[in-house]
């Protein structure tokens, strides 16, 4: 049995249309209902015309990505319960509709973060860049936070100020609008938001936030196992603490720790090895054979790291994430699987054709379709191997 090919789709207002996603040999989407507010009940009409939409173009809708969780859940704030009621129901709803795999994050505030949508590489295709000098110059001078030059290394403060002297009003505009910038078409915060969260999530801590996601989990596993669905938690992007905002999804022994405290089967993890892989304390490799079991959704994709820890998305298979051993792995764990497990392709490089479209950072077609050719041959040649052929 092998993995599920999927393919994220934003919905009808995707430049890919599920017509392209057939065209690149994803059988699966993952999709979810991103014009609901956050916090919102997804309606079963709602769940049921985005299934059908989905299954008249030929295809499956595998996996959830994302439902939300709303910031007053994060920080276990006087609307938590409400907003845990409406969750809850929102899985019945999707597990009444037949889906029974749900993606979500518990990152601050921000979703994945990046300081450039557009890092022109040696072949002139695009890729999505993050780099802790522009992190810096966001952080002193646009975001000014109290402290903040304490959280770098000199040496990124001391760039941070030499380069800010040769950014324009505009460039600084820019910076500020890429790093904000939430899920597309779910729009972002402004810097005064972010700022008064940063207070909100300084009380909380580390520690807290961790504790707030537990309860989240704990508060939703009945009726995960009710109604068969499986949440896989989406690791932090990137895996460390940005901005003040603390982070507790960022490496093998978070993942333990979460699977430890609420040790109950529909506790799983989207095994993301772009986000894991951009961290120089982990191995992607070695946190899968460890939480290996509880993975029911994976993102594949690539990163180059420098020597000060800023990153590119580099190739699918060309970085330094070890994809090889990675699918090795996941082929092995999903042989003994009764479900195959969905994997997507995760981002792409804006290449070919697409360099003269609009298209949603990181998901345009033709980067996403080279890279899911590759694992799709890494795939077939490891399982091949397997069994001896």
């Amino acid at each position: 049995m092998s993995l599920t090919q999927s393919w994220r789709w934003y919905g009808p207002n995707d430049p890919v249309t599920l017509q392209d996603i057939k065209q690149a040999g994803a059988t699966g989407i993952v999709s979810a209902l991103h014009h609901i507010p956050h916090g919102a009940v997804w309606p079963f009409e709602e769940i049921q015309e985005r299934k059908r939409t989905i299954e008249e173009a030929g295809l499956e809708w595998v996996v959830v990505e994302s439902v939300p969780v709303h910031e007053a859940i994060k920080t276990r704030s006087a609307d938590c319960e409400k907003y845990l009621d409406n969750y809850r129901q929102s899985l019945r709803n999707l597990a009444a509709c037949g889906i029974s795999t749900v993606c979500y994050n518990f990152m601050p505030v921000l979703d994945w973060t990046r300081t450039d949508l557009a890092y022109e590489l040696w072949s002139g295709a695009k890729a999505l860049h993050f780099d802790w000098v522009k992190l810096a110059i966001f952080d002193l001078y646009i975001l000014k936070r109290a402290g903040a030059e304490n959280d770098y290394a000199p040496d990124v403060v001391a760039q941070a100020r030499e380069q800010v002297k040769a950014l324009s009003d505009e460039d600084l505009q820019q910076l500020a609008d890429i790093i904000l910038m939430g899920v597309p078409t779910e729009g972002s915060v402004t810097v005064e938001e972010l700022a008064r969260s940063i207070e909100v999530y300084k009380r909380i801590g580390r520690d807290g936030l961790r504790e707030n996601l537990v309860y989240f989990l704990q508060s939703i596993m009945d009726v995960c196992e009710e109604t068969g669905i499986n949440m896989t938690i989406h690791p932090d992007d990137p895996p460390y603490a940005i901005l003040g905002l603390p982070r507790v999804v960022s490496s093998k022994e978070d993942l333990l720790y979460l699977l430890g405290k609420v040790d109950r089967k529909p506790n799983g993890i989207c095994f993301c090895t772009g986000s894991l892989g951009a961290g120089r304390h982990n191995d992607p490799v070695d946190i899968l054979k460890a939480v290996g079991h509880r993975v029911y959704f994976a993102h594949l994709r690539n990163v180059l790291k420098d020597e000060m820890g800023s990153f590119y998305e580099s190739d699918h298979l060309a970085g330094d994430v070890d994809m090889f051993g990675v699918m090795k792995e996941l082929v092995a764990i999903n042989q003994g699987r009764e479900q195959p497990i969905p994997f997507r392709p995760d981002h792409g490089h804006q290449m070919l054709d697409d360099l003269h479209k609009v298209t949603n950072p990181g998901y345009s077609a033709i980067g996403r379709l080279r890279g899911l050719a590759e694992l799709r041959g890494l795939e077939m040649g490891i399982e091949r191997s397997m069994n001896g052929s």
